[in-house]
């Protein structure tokens, strides 16, 4: 049985979350939250409260054990893309892209 989460319009940029995300692939899931509360890095927290409410799913929508749980897949996507503009020199407009991250969490007990 699977349990999923998903979190959009994280404001860090794919390339930064991807590499959080990868530190708790395939992995249990306490195990997983314990790699993260020593991460430094800003995309942790954000992954952490999203595999709890993974658990959570888990264990109110399906009957899951908290305890048996795996990351069974993780993967940080593309979001909307936040458009800016910064003046430059002769009246110039420099553009300035804001990314986005959406995030998905499935776990299972297997």
């Amino acid at each position: 049985m699977e349990a999923k989460a998903h979190l959009d319009k994280l404001r860090i940029s794919p390339r930064k979350v991807r590499l959080v995300a990868d530190l708790v692939r395939d992995n249990a899931v306490a195990k997983a939250l314990v790699i993260l509360a020593h991460e430094k890095k800003r995309a942790a927290q954000p992954i952490i409260k999203l595999i709890n409410s993974a658990v959570a799913n888990a264990a109110n929508n399906y009957g899951m054990e908290a305890n048996k749980l795996r990351i069974k897949e993780i993967f940080v996507n593309e979001g909307s893309t936040m458009k800016r503009f910064m003046p430059r020199a002769h009246g110039r407009a420099y553009q300035i892209l804001k990314r986005t991250s959406k995030i998905t969490i499935v776990v299972s007990d297997n």
